[in-house]
């Protein structure tokens, strides 16, 4: 059943990226006219696409056809006690960079079979499974987001890892989202797959969608009517969410409706849905600190398609989507090999970047950040790495037209270049216009750490990068000029 809604938004600010590799591509593609129900809230667009080519580039060795979900024989496993209240069955092998993969609703870890099977090779894999769901225990609460984050944390930290990378599907995409939120120096890497996120847009939307039923369907009774018919249910999920009806197969289904079967199981299973209200209000307090790792945001084109990255770009400021052809929700299941490789493409991404001016854009409305001075119609684009961490960032920040900078300064070392206008900056602990030396395009100047500086645009705006060492700060001379805690005013619209 299709979910997805082609949005063009706001927010599609971020650098997307179009791959090809092996035997994948991504492509643009038509507008689809076929957008189901949620198009009738928020309309259709243009997404990305990702499909496959004649066999040649891919490992061929991926676990592809096996019958059952299985993770490689290989792997260690363990039961690791959280503090937040659960024990949390884990399995990890391979060496090299830490991944964690998060499984989703009606599977469990074992989902990951083909992925972990290629990623070992060059990388450390560790798969947990969620709390309630799989052999994890299956307490009576701490199903909210949050307190499953914490999980996670505690099985990364009780296995000596402390950064890593996190890919995710379905409601496994909530708990990394709350992760990526709680730690978000501690991961390099974010992969969401196929799921809304609680109380980010659309979420009222998507909750009026038929095809979510199942997002309300819980607590005692329905506890009740699933008893003994934990294959029935299953499979109305999975039929309506699959872009193939034959995947699952059939034993794959058997297998997970077992695990759910358990003492407890669907009573744990259906928890995660019941913390879906108290998840919405947690997450829009993290909607409010934008995550800025590199985030990959994938959706099956029968099922969420491009929504995925309209929503992740609520939420994170460099996300790239990708939208895997003829797949529903059942990645993994139904196109493995592109999946896969979509994920392994992201995971290795080069650090070298390379950018024309065509390759990133503005957001539509000012969202300050740090490294800049904090005042509301500033735009900002994050071109390398994080200025509210240590290391090299560079940030290009779009300055509007009559914006009066007061004197303030970074605790970092700064140098800039003016992109585009006229720039007027000058050094001093007071704004003085005789100080003022026009910079137009092409021209440089520095920001030493501490050191005191104003600016204004003329008719203009202007664009400046900026590139430091963070983490970086904005500190005023005048605490009451501070455009962070004085109200908004037509002098205090941009930021250097």
């Amino acid at each position: 059943m299709k979910l997805n809604a082609l949005v063009d938004s706001p927010h599609s600010l971020s650098n997307t990226k179009i791959h090809s590799i092996g035997n994948l591509t991504i492509r643009r593609r038509p507008l689809n006219i076929a957008c189901f129900a949620l198009s009738l809230f928020i309309g259709c667009s243009v997404s990305t696409i990702a499909q496959a080519a004649p066999a040649g580039g891919l490992q061929k060795d991926i676990l592809i056809d096996s019958e059952l979900p299985e993770l490689p024989a290989a792997f260690q496993s363990r039961t690791i006690a959280s503090p937040a209240g659960a024990e949390i069955f884990v399995r990890w092998g391979g060496t090299g960079p830490v991944i964690v993969l998060l499984h989703g609703y009606a599977e469990n870890s074992d989902s990951w079979a083909p992925l972990a099977k290629d990623l070992m090779k060059d990388h450390t894999v560790v798969v947990p499974d969620l709390r309630g769901i799989g052999r994890s225990s299956k307490p009576e609460s701490g199903y909210d987001k949050k307190t499953e984050a914490k999980d996670i944390r505690a099985v990364i930290v009780a296995l000596g890892f402390d950064r890593t990378a996190i890919v995710a599907h379905d409601i496994g995409n909530m708990v990394a989202y709350a992760y990526a939120s709680m730690y978000p120096d501690k991961v390099e890497r974010l992969v969401v797959m196929d799921a809304p996120i609680p109380g980010i847009d659309p979420w009222r939307e998507i909750l009026q969608n038929p095809a979510v039923w199942h997002f309300g369907f819980h607590g005692p009774d329905a506890e009740r009517l699933v008893a003994g018919r934990e294959r029935i249910y299953f499979d109305r999920i999975w039929n309506d969410f699959t872009g193939d009806p034959t995947k699952p197969n059939d034993p794959t289904r058997d297998f997970y409706a077992d695990t759910y079967a358990q003492p407890g199981g669907m009573r744990a299973g259906f928890a995660q849905f019941t913390a879906f209200s108290q998840d919405a209000k947690d997450n829009q307090i993290f909607e409010q600190t934008k995550l800025s790792m590199p985030v990959l945001a994938v959706g099956g084109e029968k099922s969420f398609g491009a929504l995925q990255a309209v929503i992740m770009r609520h939420v994170a400021t460099n996300v790239e989507e990708a939208v895997v052809k003829g797949s529903g929700h059942w990645l993994l299941e139904e196109r493995p090999r592109e999946t896969v490789a979509l994920i392994r493409n992201f995971l290795n991404d080069s650090p070298e970047e390379r950018f024309s001016p065509a390759d990133f854009k503005f957001p539509g409305k000012g969202n300050p950040g740090t490294g800049s001075s904090g005042i509301a119609g500033i735009q900002t684009v994050v071109l390398k790495g994080d200025p509210a961490r240590a290391g090299v960032y560079t940030i290009m920040l779009r300055v509007p037209a009559h914006t009066q900078i007061q004197a303030h300064s970074h605790r970092d070392d700064r140098v800039a270049t003016v992109i585009s206008g006229t720039w007027h900056i000058g050094y001093g602990d007071k704004f003085d216009e005789s100080k003022l030396k026009a910079l137009p395009p092409g021209s440089f100047y520095t920001e030493p750490p501490g050191e005191t500086h104003f600016a204004e645009t003329g008719d203009d705006a202007v664009v400046v990068q900026i590139t430091g060492y963070g983490p970086s700060s904005t500190d005023y001379v005048d605490s009451g000029s501070d455009p962070r805690k004085a109200p908004t005013s037509q002098s205090s619209t941009g930021a250097n």
